[in-house]
């Protein structure tokens, strides 16, 4: 099927009937009722209206259909798709003396029933707020029947995409035949519950796209999902009588929306626009090539990014094309096979796994789900079963990568890289794991960290070694962190040689920046583009903050953290792979005049909040609570939405469970964001984040930078901010590029809490969980904050080191302050 032309199709349903509407009556047909042609019923709010109508084009053929009152021509729900009425107006919706609703036309015959199965002489039907059409009993309030079991081409809020597993009864769309033709078309969309629920949409008999496995919070192939939580929240059902997806509006203010199957089976997200009186299209599925099903065949991945090479599918790491004549004219549905057959037998389990990032996971028709394993223990269960060949989590929530175990047996297929897409652990043979394969896959190989081992496809001996002065080296390092690195991590190792290639021999014209840590160049590793942190031999940030940034971010999942993909240690040098974020550090926007206009007080306000978000996990949600220690605005970086993701975790510490703070002589950071407490005497905890935060929030807001040289009355923006809010004159802290699209009340607000955010005294600074709570919710009350005492200007000035002292030249590098 070919999608090139999807884009283009838009609402062709929605454009193609004539209703008729002369008279109107109530939302609620009584018993012995009827409605005839030019009648309608309107839901008591307005918004839904049942009647008669024709598509356009076709005025002989009459339906008795359900719209949205404000867009007639959006009709949602169609009773007599399959009996059209023809030739005449004279059709009537009557509601027999049984509670049955009959359609039928002027003969008197019915062309379309409600079979409604349990009789109630006092049964009425009434059209509801939602669009729903039910037929209930008065005296108990029972409902009989309802519209919402029966799906046309629309699914709307409240209603079930799903499967009843004990009756078989099936709630699914079915697109209209044509624009001008509600009859039952090619296309469906339904529920497929095999494995994990997931969308499947079908033409035909064939499967042309699947959603994805439903992951806790979105479908797999879908990642997008929660960024319209603010919208609408999204629910997949599992009981024993319901498997099904159900969405809702989040909130009374939210817009009216429904998702459509056209009749070229693209399913669209919908939403009302009541001020321009249009339709917008929020999504579609499938949204291009790669969504195609098993567009690339068994253990092939599809890759969006190779578009200009015409070659957008590949085989997995230990795979090889089946047909390699066939994939050379580009038709890869054939799929791929092993380079080397699995060794697990005789009690052996000698395999191990390469783990996929960023996928779409496969189609889940043949897998076996347990909901009750951790990730260990599904690991376990797929090495000791010779049917197995990957793994992953069933459930993405909580820390530790997620819960649940969705094993694959036989093929997987319809894999695709997507963003912010998911792991998928792939067995593979012992062999293929082995150092001398040195070829460019090599780097997608799971390397096993342990408290005794961490296994390199280089030189064994010597990386253990190396990880052993990692660990023992650690000078402050908590005994906390000494536990992380007990733990298996699976990480990939990338190789030397792959990322010269990628960034050209560290080519100048590749660099994003550098720093006293060393550099920072774009590559491309495995067709992925990606970001490659190079430690200088001479850099401050050495084998602690090298090991720190391995081993931690590697355990933290979340979408406000940026993602490491790799590592390398080659002879003396020390590189960290990550995801590449196009619009690169928070500050490079904000302290410029001609970018900073780019972040309106929506995009800045969304940012303060995911900056929030991501603390609130390493401080409470995470397995352990990490203290950043070096967070400041060009440590958060943005992606290709402007969502901010923390980054540069080589200073960062581990509390356990029960430890409130701690204490170093060796104070690193960057002076402004550091705290007092910090600074002066080397303590820290979870409130020094929220100092560094609080300035960040206020930086965001004036668009001014901590030591901004524009301060001549101030020694810095702390001390501004304070003398504005005191003088009942905080607004004119609001930065002059937001005067169109600021909210005053949520600007003052945020200044209310940054101000709280950088009190003196780390009692009297919130909990990350209330400045959540605060930034979200407008009726949490907030304190008054007390005068911070501008401490970092003083500090530095009493030890000699000039407004330049240790200031880093590249906006991901570190100040280091060594003891006093």
């Amino acid at each position: 099927m070919n999608f090139s032309y999807l884009p283009v199709l838009i609402f062709p349903m929605l454009l193609c009937v004539r209703s008729s509407a002369a008279g109107t009556t109530s939302d609620t047909l009584n018993n012995g009722g009827n409605i005839t042609d030019g009648e309608t019923l309107v839901s008591s709010g307005g918004f839904f209206t049942l009647g008669f109508f024709s598509p356009t084009g076709v005025p002989a053929k009459r339906y008795l259909g359900i719209w949205f009152t404000a867009s007639p021509d959006a009709v949602c729900w169609v009773a007599n798709r399959d009996t059209a009425l023809s030739n005449d107006t004279s059709g009537s919706l009557v509601i027999g003396s049984t509670g049955i609703l009959r359609l039928v036309d002027g003969s008197g015959q019915a062309a379309w029933s409600s079979n409604t199965t349990n009789p109630a002489p006092d049964a009425v039907a009434q059209l509801l707020d939602t669009g729903n059409l039910l037929v209930r009993e008065q005296s108990s309030g029972s409902i009989l029947w309802q519209s919402f079991d029966h799906p046309s081409n629309t699914l709307l809020a409240g209603m079930r995409l799903g499967k009843n597993p004990q009756t078989g009864a099936e709630w699914s769309l079915t697109s209209w035949r044509a624009p001008d033709d509600p009859s039952p078309g090619d296309c469906r969309r339904v529920m497929d519950t095999k494995g994990l629920p997931e969308g499947v949409s079908w033409q035909g008999n064939v499967k042309v796209y699947r959603t994805g496995p439903w992951n806790g919070l979105w479908f797999s192939g879908i990642p997008e999902m929660p960024s319209y939580s603010d919208l609408f929240s999204n629910q997949v059902v599992v009981r024993p009588d319901e498997i099904a997806y159900i969405f809702n509006a989040a909130t009374a203010e939210a817009p009216i929306s429904s998702f459509v199957l056209n009749e070229v089976g693209v399913l669209q997200r919908l939403a009302w626009d009541p001020a321009s009186g249009v339709w917008n299209t929020l999504t579609q599925a499938p949204r291009d090539v790669c969504d195609g099903y098993a567009m690339c065949g068994a253990f092939g991945i599809c890759n969006l990014n190779m578009m200009s090479s015409t070659l957008i599918c590949s085989c997995i790491l230990g795979f090889s094309p089946v047909s390699p004549t066939e994939w050379s004219m580009r038709e890869s549905r054939g799929g791929c096979r092993r380079n080397v057959p699995l060794e697990c037998g005789n009690g052996t389990t000698t395999d191990g796994f390469m783990v996929l990032r960023g996928v779409k996971l496969p189609d889940t028709d043949n897998t076996t789900v347990d909901m009750s394993s951790t990730l260990d223990e599904c690991r376990a269960r797929c090495l000791a079963n010779c049917s197995c060949v990957a793994y992953a989590p069933a459930d993405i929530r909580g820390d530790g990568g997620g819960s649940g175990c969705v094993m694959w047996k036989d093929d997987i297929v319809d894999v695709r890289y997507i963003e912010n897409g998911q792991d998928l652990y792939v067995r593979l043979a012992k062999s293929e794991f082995s150092a001398e394969r040195d070829r460019r896959d090599v780097a997608k190989v799971v390397v096993p960290v342990t408290a005794a081992s961490l296994l390199v496809l280089t030189v064994t001996a010597v990386w253990k070694c190396k990880l052993r002065g990692l660990c023992r080296n650690g000078g402050d390092q908590s005994a906390s962190n000494n536990e992380l690195g007990e733990e298996d991590l699976e990480l990939p190792f990338i190789s030397f040689r792959e990322i010269v290639s990628a960034t050209n021999n560290f080519s100048e014209d590749c660099m994003l920046g550098r720093g006293g840590f060393g550099k920072v160049y774009m590559g491309m590793v495995d067709n992925e583009q990606v970001a490659i942190k190079r430690l200088g031999k001479g850099s401050r940030q050495g084998a602690e903050e090298f090991r720190n940034e391995v081993v931690l971010i590697a355990k933290l999942q979340h979408r406000n953290l940026v993602r490491l993909l790799g590592f390398c240690i080659h002879g003396d040098e020390k590189l960290l792979i990550y995801e590449y974020l196009p619009n690169k550090c928070l500050d490079s926007f904000l302290f410029d005049s001609s970018s900073k206009r780019l972040l309106d007080w929506v995009t800045r306000f969304k940012i303060i909040k995911g900056i929030s978000r991501g603390l609130l996990y390493l401080h409470q949600d995470s397995r352990l609570t990490i203290i950043h220690r070096d967070l400041k605005s060009s440590n958060i970086l943005l992606d290709s939405d402007m969502s901010p993701k923390i980054s540069d975790f080589g200073m960062a510490r581990l509390f356990s469970e029960n430890q409130q703070e701690a204490k170093t002589s060796r104070v690193v950071g960057t002076y402004g964001y550091m705290s007092p407490e910090y600074a002066m005497d080397g303590t820290f905890s979870v409130k020094s984040d929220t100092y560094s935060f609080g300035v960040i929030l206020l930086e965001i807001i004036s668009g001014l930078k901590i030591t901004s040289t524009q301060f001549t009355s101030f020694p810095n923006l702390l001390a501004y901010a304070w003398s504005l809010w005191n003088d009942d004159k905080a607004i004119d802290l609001v930065d002059s590029s937001l005067v169109e699209s600021c909210s005053p009340t949520e600007a003052l607000r945020c200044i209310h809490i940054g101000l709280l955010c950088v009190q003196d005294n780390p009692n009297s600074r919130p909990l990350m969980s209330s400045v959540v709570s605060m930034l979200e919710n407008e009726t949490t009350p907030l304190s008054v904050p007390k005068q911070p005492l501008y401490f970092s200007q003083w500090y530095l000035e009493a030890q000699g080191t000039g407004e330049n002292a240790n200031k880093s030249t590249n906006k991901m590098s570190v100040t280091v302050l060594e003891g006093r």
